[in-house]
């Protein structure tokens, strides 16, 4: 199941600096939220096997040391189960949706949530004018299966890929990257939005998308601003 493209990461890119939530975090913490988002985009369903520690390791570009500690952490936490044997290794806890919830963190959820909104206005402001309409293309087709998805956790994936497609597009691998560890941390510390919110959330993708369509940096940007939060106050 690794993919050679190395989905987990690398995490040696050079992005922009990390917001208050994410300065002083570990590197263990940081495979935590890939391990997160790779779940919320179905990569890695319940009871799927991981890589090796050694593999992973690769792919994120860190120590194989930090990735064992992290997933020793998960283990505990009851995130991961660990089985021995011929069929052995690190898996996906079947209980993972029930345990999430004990990791909320409201405040943290909040400072991410607003540096998320902060990076995509100013990648929407540097973008408006320069996107080629074939570059929205892809990102556009994300937009119509939201709109004809039905299935909850279908409807979440498609919309943290149209987040992470958007980073790339309008601001290369790097901000991509930067984009995976927000939205992972995410996945760990707010609970998942309500599908009617991310129904709402994809109105506002499909205005961006016209908006950069166009060329027109003010709407554009508005629409970004527009976007509800997951839970609204």
């Amino acid at each position: 199941m690794v993919n050679t493209a190395g989905k987990f990461g690398p995490y040696n890119q050079q992005g922009p600096s990390r917001p208050a939530a994410f300065r002083g975090q570990s590197g263990s913490e940081l495979v935590r939220s890939r391990i997160a988002l790779q779940v919320r985009l179905m990569s890695l369903p319940p009871q799927e096997r991981l890589p090796d520690a050694g593999v992973l390791a690769e792919e994120l570009g860190m120590g194989e040391i930090t990735v064992r500690r992290a997933l020793e952490g998960m283990c505990q936490d009851g995130l991961l189960d660990r089985r021995r044997g011929r069929a052995g290794g690190t898996f996906i806890a079947q209980g993972w949706e029930t345990v999430v919830p004990v990791l909320h963190d409201a405040d943290e959820a909040a400072s991410l949530e607003a540096f998320h909104l902060l990076l995509e206005c100013g990648l929407v402001a540097q973008g408006a004018g320069e996107v080629a309409a074939g570059q929205l293309a892809a990102l556009q087709a994300l937009v119509d299966e939201m709109d004809l998805t039905e299935d909850p956790a279908r409807l979440l994936m498609l919309e943290t890929r149209f987040h992470l497609d958007l980073a790339e597009t309008l601001g290369g691998a790097g901000i991509r990257e930067l984009a995976a560890d927000l939205l992972g941390r995410l996945c760990l510390v707010q609970p998942a939005p309500a599908p009617e919110v991310v129904r709402a959330r994809n109105r506002c993708h499909a205005e961006l998308l016209a908006e950069l369509g166009r060329g027109a940096l003010d709407p554009a940007v508005q629409a970004v601003k527009e976007h509800p939060p997951a839970h609204p106050s």
